[in-house]
């Protein structure tokens, strides 16, 4: 519980100011855990009703939820008016804070007034010099204040203390004088007795008092006390009736009682009288504790239970109440059983709102008000069967007062549920609004359909949101709402009502749209049906009344159209379902007629208690009985003329043969639809009890299962036969020719029997054995050979070509491919002697030979197929205007000999081709031939078939073309022969005799050395055919399927010019060499150096040339700059 909390502010100012504290210690009380978990306790549970705060030895404050003992400071008593949680709204006038005196303070004041100062005062020898009259008089006061310690004692326990008098200790009483030791008592006999009467007077006004109190006294002013108090009350009340009792019969009281009665004095008849009260108070006292013994056992009890028992209990209740009301004469009192009952009453509220759990009650509007709204309505059941016990508990002393037994209630009930009859009135309150949230929380699945329905369900979840914000606002309020005296919740449910009103309105508005849109009563019903949570609050049923008429208005309208519809329709053939017969079908249309006559009914049964008042109802009852009569009627003539119809049926196909032939050897059922129909009348029938069938119909009729079954064996029957013979090929038909003659002959039986004849179903069935087994023989056979085709088309998938990367695979044909067809080769092997077995056919017979040459044509036509799409993939390939990419690479490489392709295109590549022609042929080689009567295998075969030659003879061609375009190719590069067919040596050998080649028409040319430009030349000679080198493609495509890889050709050429150019370049290096040296060995000659090249110049060339000095020359150069 925080410091701030508003609640704290009474006690805080009260406490503060009694113990005179400092605000800064209160704030540390209120700071320490245990302070504040004591503090929650009290605030914020109906678990307790008082809280002490004290002060402790060390100035520091405690509190504590029970009297403190051993404490001798002041104490603050802070005490609950009622039962109730406390809020912020309700505390200022639910405390009632006090101080009081701890208890062991009282008994130490006591004690010393006792043992201590009453001693000394009245010790002669202690006030001997004091003046006359001080220690009389102080002893009084002590008196006085320790007969006021005594009561606050007695009072603090629950208990009535009654002061003694002030009799000196030595007063004697002896026979009926009253005197003392001393001549001075004597004198001051009236003044004993003074103070005597004035003790009776006291102790006739404290009896008095508390006689006076009656437990009915704080209903009306106080909080709402419970049971528990009443049985408190009397208990307490016994029990000081007795100390009481024990206080006047003690010593002290009867010496009073005695010097009031030797001293005749006017209060002893007062004594009397109080002796006479407290034992009639203690009689009546005991008599009331026993009798509500028994019912403070039940509601004990009752207070145990879980409060789903409670309603059972409450006859219980009532009859202990009736009980007490009858035993104890003292206690038949209205007041008192008025008082009791509100106190019960009270018990039930409190166990009610606990039960609820305050707060959570407008929560669950929230989570869920289904729970909640169950709770509440228990709770009005346990507390309304309380009233009907209590009616039938008066009810019953009302019979006995007939009789004279006992006394009536003749008080006002409502005295008695005033309180619980609030509360009853609060929890109606919140049951309605619970409802009407159970009922606006279903908004959110209405989904309303039509051309508006999407924009209506629009508006209904708008609605719907607009209610839970309104929810959301009265479940946050920090109120509990089941506390009657609080009216925060009534002006909240105002407000609440009002919201509710509104969305009331507005989903009028979209019911009213949404009935104008329906087109029938089926859909207006559906629409009723989803709003019917809603359609009893009065303000939304008034407003849709009249749509609801109108639906039923429409009900009307629907069961006149279904009566027309009747009668129109009756006699016309093509109203009915063609899928059926006739009769069966007029039958169930009746019935659909019927049920949409029931339809439109029950979409006015829908509203029919939403329109008690309406005067339609009986008319479309009576609309519906009639269409019901008519709708019967029609069906009786239907089943009449049905019966006579289906026996004519029956009578015809009783005498029909079973089967019959038809056209190309084809068997057939006879008479199959007329028994088709036949059955089908009787299944229709069968489920018709009321037709009345004749004798021929019935006889059908009891036996229409095995007719059924043996129809159906025979049509199962003829399908096989006739899929056997309709499919039969023609190499296969002497294969079975045989066996279709041996069966035709044992069918001709059932060409003479009738459906009439004894044992029919069990010759069906042996005949359909024998065609079944024979269907199935013949359909294995078949389905071998579709796997046999199904293998040979599967080679249409087979690659004996195929790519790697971006040429053809060198191998040819992979011998994956092959493998596949050496294992298709032995599975068709397999399947054509396991037809053999099947057809039963011998190996050597005229008909199987011609059987297996027809497999062999398949397979051979197959193994065609795949030669040629390989031939065909092979020609495409070489064919410059079909191939689709690069089908081989050669490399174009410069040997010593001279430029040559590897492979060589005009020998290698040929072979190579050729090698794979030959591996396509190998692929018809890798299975054995299926016939016995041809020679040679699938190869040889296939090597004279004409298509193949010429896609051969194609290849040919085109490789012949390539090989001389790839010659072309190669003799436009011999261009550049000079340059590896030269020897290097030679021509610088030349070069330096003659400053450039010498042409072999000129043998005398004259001698010439050459100069650093020729040099120059040369270099930059080799430079340009560098470039033109490097320029040349990495790759050329011939015919666009040949790739030439010139990059070979190129580096080595290029590697051929560099070794040129190094050899120029190398000779003009040590041209600067033997000028540097020169210089070196001669540095101050004037003369002309012997240099081949100027030194400058042939630094320069070789820097252009790319060629970087050496490093020694460098230094050289950097020290010849310098001189």
């Amino acid at each position: 519980m925080d410091a701030k909390d508003q609640r704290l502010d009474p006690v805080r100012c009260f406490t503060v100011n009694s113990l005179r504290l400092d605000p800064e210690r209160w704030r540390e009380f209120v700071s320490e855990e245990e302070s504040r978990v004591t503090l929650s306790s009290f605030f914020n549970t109906q678990d307790y009703s008082h809280l002490f705060i004290h002060q402790g030895p060390e100035d520091g404050l405690s509190a504590s939820l029970h009297f403190p003992k051993q404490v001798h400071t002041k104490i603050i008593r802070v005490s609950k008016t009622g039962r109730d949680v406390l809020t912020k709204e309700n505390t200022r006038t639910s405390l009632m804070i006090q101080e009081e005196q701890g208890g062991d303070a009282v008994s130490s004041i006591i004690t010393v007034c006792q043992e201590l100062t009453c001693p000394l005062l009245s010790n002669p020898e202690t006030n001997s010099s004091w003046a006359v009259g001080v220690a009389e008089e102080a002893l009084r006061s002590m008196e006085t204040q320790k007969n006021e310690a005594l009561v606050m004692k007695a009072h603090t326990g629950g208990r009535t203390f009654l002061p003694q008098p002030d009799i000196p200790h030595d007063v004697h009483l002896h026979g009926n004088d009253v005197h003392g030791d001393t001549e001075e008592w004597k004198l001051s006999d009236r003044k004993l007795l003074h103070n005597c009467d004035s003790t009776i007077i006291e102790w006739a006004g404290l009896v008095s008092d508390f006689l006076q109190q009656d437990s009915c006294q704080s209903v009306p002013d106080g909080p709402k006390p419970l049971p528990s108090e009443e049985f408190s009350f009397w208990t307490s009340r016994l029990r000081n009736l007795v100390h009481i009792q024990e206080q006047l019969s003690s010593s002290r009281g009867q010496q009073v009682a005695l010097l009031l009665q030797r001293a005749d004095s006017v209060y002893w008849s007062t004594l009397r009288d109080v002796h006479r009260d407290i034992h009639t108070g203690v009689k009546e006292a005991e008599d009331v504790t026993l009798i509500l013994r028994p019912l403070q056992e039940k509601l004990e009890q009752v207070e145990q239970m879980e409060y789903q028992q409670l309603g059972a209990n409450m006859a219980a209740v009532m009859e202990a109440v009736r009980l007490v009301w009858t035993g104890s004469e003292f206690y038949r009192r209205p007041c008192r059983m008025v008082v009791l009952l509100q106190k019960i009453c009270n018990l039930l509220v409190h166990l009610s709102r606990k039960f609820l759990r305050g707060q959570e009650v407008m929560r669950g509007l929230m989570s869920g008000p289904g729970p909640v709204l169950d709770d509440v309505r228990l709770v009005i059941w346990t507390l309304q069967s309380f009233k009907e016990a209590y009616i039938q508990c008066r009810t019953l002393l009302e019979n006995q007062n007939q009789e004279g037994d006992t006394h009536t209630w003749d008080f006002p009930s409502h005295l008695v549920f005033f309180h619980l009859d609030n509360f009853l009135t609060r929890l109606h309150s919140i049951q309605e609004v619970l409802c009407v949230s159970l009922q606006l929380h279903q908004l959110d699945q209405v989904v309303l359909s039509g051309v508006d329905g999407r924009m209506w369900t629009d508006v209904v979840q708008g609605v719907y949101e607009d209610f839970l914000c309104h929810v959301t606002a009265l479940s946050d309020c920090d109120y509990d709402p089941t506390d009657p005296d609080d009216q925060s919740f009534e002006l909240h449910l105002d407000q609440f009502v009002v919201q509710v009103t509104d969305l009331e309105s507005r989903l009028v508005s979209v019911l009213s749209r949404a009935f104008e849109d329906c087109c029938d009563s089926s859909s207006a019903a559906q629409l009723v049906k989803m709003f019917r949570f809603l359609l009893d609050r009065p303000l939304i049923q008034n407003q849709v009344r009249p749509h609801l008429i109108r639906l039923v208005e429409t009900v009307l309208v629907e069961l006149d159209q279904t009566e027309r519809l009747l009668s129109s329709q009756k006699d016309r053939a093509g109203t009915f379902s063609r899928f059926s017969p006739t009769a069966a079908a007029r039958l169930c249309w009746t019935q659909h007629l019927q049920h949409r006559a029931e339809d439109a009914v029950n979409s006015y049964r829908t509203v029919k208690d939403l329109l008690v008042d309406s005067g339609e109802s009986v008319q479309v009852q009576q609309r519906f009985l009639q269409i019901v009569d008519l709708l019967q009627d029609f069906r009786d003539q239907v089943r009449s003329d049905w019966s006579r119809q289906l026996d004519s049926v029956c009578e015809f196909i009783l005498d029909q043969p079973l089967i019959q032939h038809e056209q190309q050897g084809m068997l057939g059922v006879h008479c199959r639809h007329q028994v088709e129909t036949a059955l089908r009348e009787l299944r229709y029938v069968s489920r018709e009890t009321d037709v009345e069938l004749h004798p021929l119909t019935a006889r059908l009729l009891t036996c229409r299962d095995d007719i059924t079954q043996s129809y159906l064996s025979l049509s199962h029957m003829v399908s096989c036969y006739n899929q056997v013979v309709s499919d039969v090929l023609q190499v296969e038909r002497p294969l079975i020719q045989d066996q279709l003659q041996d069966l035709n002959r044992t069918l001709s039986e059932l060409q003479t029997e009738t459906w009439t004849c004894e044992g029919v179903q069990h010759l069906v069935e042996q005949h359909r054995h024998r065609v079944l087994i024979f269907h199935s023989t013949v359909s294995e056979a078949r389905a071998n050979m579709d796997a046999m085709t199904h293998i040979i088309q599967g080679w249409a998938e087979l690659q004996l070509l195929q790519h790697s990367g971006e040429s053809l695979l060198e191998g040819g044909a992979t011998e994956q491919s092959y493998r596949r067809i050496r294992e298709d080769g032995q599975e068709l092997l397999r399947l054509t002697q396991v037809n053999c077995g099947l057809y039963g056919a011998e190996d050597s017979s005229d008909t199987w030979i011609r059987y297996l040459d027809h497999i062999d044509d398949l397979v051979q036509d197959g193994l065609l197929q795949l030669l040629l799409r390989s031939l065909h993939f092979l020609s495409d390939n070489t064919n410059p205007q079909r191939c689709s990419g690069v089908l081989f690479v050669v490399r174009l490489q410069l040997q010593e000999t001279g430029s040559v392709f590897e492979p060589s295109v005009g020998g290698g590549l040929f072979d190579l081709v050729k090698s794979i022609i030959t591996d396509i042929y190998t692929a018809a080689n890798q299975l054995a031939r299926i016939s016995v009567s041809r020679h040679g295998n699938y190869q040889e075969t296939l090597q004279q078939c004409q298509d193949l030659r010429a896609l051969e003879q194609e290849v040919m061609r085109h490789m012949q073309q390539v090989r001389d375009e790839a010659e072309s190719l190669r003799e436009g590069l011999d261009r550049y022969a000079h340059l590896w067919e030269s020897d290097r040596q030679g021509v610088m050998h030349e070069f330096l005799k003659y400053g450039r080649q010498v042409r072999p028409e000129e043998p005398d040319a004259e001698e010439t050395p050459p100069t650093l430009k020729d040099v120059q030349r040369e270099i930059e000679s080799l430079h340009r055919l560098s470039e033109q080198v490097t320029h040349l493609d990495d790759v050329i495509v011939l015919h666009g399927w040949l790739q030439v890889d010139l990059r070979p050709f190129r580096d080595s050429l290029l590697s051929i010019i560099y070794d040129w150019r190094h050899m120029y370049t190398e000779y003009l290096l040590d041209s600067v060499s033997d000028s540097l040296q020169q210089v070196r060995w001669r540095p101050d000659d004037d003369e002309e150096l012997s240099s081949r090249f100027p030194l400058t110049e042939s630094v320069i060339l070789l820097e252009a040339a790319g060629v970087q000095l050496p490093e020694h020359l460098s230094a050289h150069l950097q020290v010849v700059t310098s001189l």
